[in-house]
């Protein structure tokens, strides 16, 4: 019999709740068997479990959850691996650009707040030695 894990399982291993997981599964990332009155419980497989650490790993790498679910997607289908691993290095590459410009645009405003800083400290010392 294969490994199955409930909702519970999950979210514990990897520290989500289970609003989390199911939320996931609403996105269509995971895809759980159902059972129980009404479906009510759910069925975790190997494969979501692997599903649900490459989405966390796409999320710590900034993608969205569509472009995760894109990717995922890809590696779940028996194709050659050659067009998947082209559009993960498009997909890393925009990222990339993302990233590089929120970082420029940060330095930017770190040198802005380095030249006010300074300017204050100049006016302080100005004012000090104005009242001594």
């Amino acid at each position: 019999m294969a490994t199955t894990y409930t909702i519970s399982d999950l979210a514990q291993e990897f520290d989500l709740t289970t609003r989390a997981i199911r939320f996931y599964e609403d996105m269509g990332l995971l895809q759980p068997e159902r059972t129980g009155p009404g479906g009510r419980n759910r069925s975790y497989s190997p494969r979501d479990r692997t599903r649900l650490k490459l989405t966390l790993r796409a999320k710590r790498l900034g993608l969205s959850l569509n472009e995760a679910k894109d990717l995922i997607d890809m590696y779940d289908s028996p194709r050659d691996t050659v067009p998947q691993l082209q559009k993960f290095l498009v997909v890393l590459a925009e990222h990339r650009q993302q990233l590089e410009a929120q970082l420029a645009d940060l330095q930017a405003t770190l040198d802005e707040v380095k030249t006010h800083e300074k300017d204050t400290r100049t006016l302080l010392s100005k004012a000090s030695k104005s009242k001594a």
